[in-house]
């Protein structure tokens, strides 16, 4: 049976989170309602991200196997089924042994602050009209470059051997003095790490926090240390990086 990766992105506001679960509307279980409806049998899905609800994804993949060859013009049947909020991109035939989680070598994620009261971003941006000190948000960021235990920042009774990470890098930036963007690529995340991280950080960048409580919160391992208060809604997962060939063939 031919392995395909799935590239999709979706706006991540009406959905349950993406792992499957029930009756609940979630991404993947719309993307395999998808599948069965075009291909008439059940196909099992394997993601490489199981993003949490309310949060959004420019790029995320799945794997499956098909009892047939996938062609690229069945994306846009696919799309015509698939909910309004979900799209596919991409198929890529990859061998047998990969596998979209275990085999991607970073993740990147971004997420995406609004000065402005705008109605129109609402729903992808955190509204956060407070001073901050954008020296000093760069200034912590570039600790967590130095880090390597996450346990404060991980959400409790997180399944895991471990709370090791590697920051490949980790920075804030500013467009037009209106929004503000965290932007951070790590080897792995821990559940609740990317919001964790920003709302923690938001704090020293208003001055409610210095940068020696920002170490010393990393020092202490205990995530009730950490503020954990950074909305889904302005979280995106931009990218999956895997090393080649993975990708090599898309359709």
């Amino acid at each position: 049976m031919p392995r395909y990766f799935i590239e999709v992105r979706y706006k991540g506001t009406s959905f349950r989170g993406f792992q499957s679960q029930g009756n609940a509307i979630t991404i993947q279980g719309e993307i395999e309602k998808a599948l069965k409806t075009y291909y008439r049998e059940d196909i099992v899905t394997t993601t490489s991200s199981r993003t949490d609800a309310g949060v959004h994804a420019l790029q995320n993949f799945l794997h499956a196997d098909f009892s047939h060859p996938i062609q690229a013009h069945q994306i846009y049947h696919l799309n015509a089924i698939l909910h309004q909020d979900i799209e596919i991109r991409k198929f890529y035939l990859v061998a047998d042994s990969y596998h979209s989680r275990f085999d991607a070598s970073s993740r990147q994620y971004a997420y995406k602050l609004s000065r402005d009261k705008n109605p129109f971003v609402r729903e992808t941006r955190y509204f956060f009209p407070f001073p901050l000190n954008l020296d000093t948000l760069n200034e912590c960021a570039s600790i967590l470059q130095e880090t390597s235990d996450f346990t404060s920042f991980a959400k409790r009774h997180s399944d895991v051997k471990h709370f090791r990470c590697e920051i490949k890098q980790a920075y804030w930036s500013e467009s037009d003095g209106k929004e503000l963007t965290f932007h951070v690529e790590a080897n792995r995340f821990l559940r609740g790490m990317v919001r964790a991280l920003v709302a923690t950080q938001l704090q020293v960048g208003r001055g409610k926090q210095s940068i020696t409580d920002f170490t010393s919160i990393i020092a202490a391992k205990d995530c009730t240390r950490a503020d954990f208060s950074a909305p889904a809604h302005g979280l995106f997962l931009e990218k999956v990086n895997y090393p080649h060939p993975i990708l090599s063939n898309p359709l």
